[in-house]
């Protein structure tokens, strides 16, 4: 086989291989719409006040897990204690912080040793000192020796008192009734042994009292690249997965658990950047195993606001981040690859992610070389084929095109979050733009990823961003706010 035949041959197999993501990715979008469309019918109709001001409620702990949060952290802290549920607690855990953060909780909240006993069932490093409030009989703050994200969390479940868990990231917002929402598949079903809620994107959002008071699209473009990305990742991508009962991953962001499962699959990983996605899949391997009938489910409308990275460098890191845990967490819980035992998770799902979500980046990155060198040869060699290979690259570019307009014109349909028709427009726009140029760098910024992942590199990077006050703050290695 000479050169030009094998190009051509590349080309194919990049066709069948267009053919069987996007396929998917049409099936996803479908699920997804119809299931939307229920959850939203049913939520106009649900008075959510007076059905969990009855008895049909479970209590919940929030662990809240903070790292050099001084700016945001008091703030932040009173929005949650100020959300509408009948009975929680709050245990914000400094995961030794390096800058004034437990001295603002001191201050803030009149905080005293606490009596409160605890057993140390997941491991961790080792806990200074454990505080309640004067002023809220409800808010629990641990100070603990820095061991990372994972290892916060774990200490917030073995200090947590209540049945569910619910984390949430210091630096995020989370809508007035959220709590409210994600709760109620726990109330209506035994089996649900954990809910995700949708994560937006707040950079420019007006802010007040610790609540989102108006939505608003930031005028940044790399912002607004990722309000898109994030509507076609949560309103289509995983409620397409959860309806299937499939779903790999809840953010860590936002996500409520049953603490005894938590505890019995032995909290979350702390050799991993990716322990949210890691914990989701470690939990199915459980369960399955245990025989236990069980649902992990996503609910599209319980909202939690965070700030994404408005610099090329900041994003660069973060994906390259996320593509490394990705890698981490499929690597840990290979056990599921193409296993019958776990049904259309294994059979389905997680190929899916390894060879779609993980190893897409390196196929497109091939693909487009492929495509250029093959497009070179056809018109200035005067080889056949070439109209054909320019179709199948002018169609994926518009699958792509349609895919993320779709999920913006979904999200006008149902949910209506961005009230300015120029802001509506505007992100219409940029989900046709972002396939020209942002997708190919994203594309590229995933393949680091993978290097990374395959080098077994460690640590989660600097990352710079804007808290909501408008201040920039630098995010080191030990964080554990993203």
């Amino acid at each position: 086989m000479d050169f030009t035949n094998l190009l051509y041959t590349v080309d194919y197999i990049a066709i069948f291989y267009f053919f069987i993501v996007n396929s998917t990715y049409i099936f996803l979008n479908l699920a997804a719409f119809f299931t939307i469309r229920r959850h939203w019918y049913l939520n106009q109709i649900t008075d959510f006040d007076k059905t969990f001001q009855s008895e049909f409620y479970k209590p919940l702990s929030i662990i809240v897990p903070a790292f050099n949060e001084q700016s945001t952290i008091v703030q932040n802290v009173k929005s949650i204690i100020s959300l509408a549920y009948p009975e929680f607690e709050v245990v914000v855990v400094n995961d030794g912080s390096t800058d004034d953060t437990i001295n603002e909780l001191k201050n803030s909240f009149n905080l005293i040793k606490s009596s409160r006993s605890f057993e140390k069932i997941l491991a961790t490093e080792s806990i200074n000192n454990v505080y309640d409030s004067l002023d809220y009989a409800n808010l629990v703050v641990v100070d603990k020796a820095n061991g990372g994200k994972a290892d916060a969390l774990n200490a917030g479940i073995n200090t947590s008192q209540y049945p569910l868990v619910c984390n949430i990231d210091a630096d995020s917002i989370i809508e007035g009734q959220a709590l409210l929402r994600i709760v109620e598949p726990f109330v209506q079903d035994w089996r649900v042994i954990a809910a995700g809620g949708t994560v937006r994107v707040a950079n420019e959002c007006t802010i007040r009292g610790g609540f989102i008071e108006k939505v608003r699209l930031s005028s940044n473009s790399i912002v607004r690249m990722q309000v898109v990305e994030y509507l076609r990742a949560f309103l289509f991508g995983r409620v397409g997965w959860a309806s299937i009962n499939s779903l790999l991953i809840i953010s860590g962001a936002f996500g409520v658990f049953r603490k005894k499962h938590l505890i019995d699959a032995g909290g979350y990983s702390r050799d991993t950047v990716g322990e949210d996605m890691e914990l989701v899949l470690r939990l199915n391997r459980f369960l399955k195993k245990s025989k236990r009938e069980y649902r992990v489910v996503f609910l599209p409308d319980p909202v939690c606001w965070t700030q994404v990275p408005e610099d090329i460098g900041s994003l660069s890191r973060q994906r390259r981040r996320w593509q490394r845990g990705l890698g981490e967490s499929l690597s840990k819980n290979r056990e599921l690859f193409f296993n019958p035992k776990y049904g259309l998770l294994g059979i389905i799902a997680f190929p899916f992610f390894l060879f779609i979500e993980f190893l897409g980046p390196v196929f497109e990155l091939l693909g487009y070389i492929v495509f250029a060198a093959t497009i070179f040869i056809a018109y200035f060699l005067g080889f056949p084929g070439r109209e054909i290979i320019l179709l199948f690259f002018v169609t994926a570019i518009l699958m792509g095109v349609l895919l993320s307009t779709l999920s913006v014109v979904f999200e006008e349909m149902t949910f209506r979050k961005y009230t300015r028709l120029r802001d509506k427009i505007i992100l219409f726009l940029f989900g046709i733009y972002e396939n020209f140029g942002y997708r190919q760098r994203h594309t590229f910024w995933r393949v680091r990823g993978i290097y990374d992942f395959l080098r077994k590199r460690k640590g989660w990077g600097e990352m710079k961003r804007m808290t909501f006050a408008g201040q920039e703050r630098m995010d080191n290695n030990g964080d554990t706010s993203d």
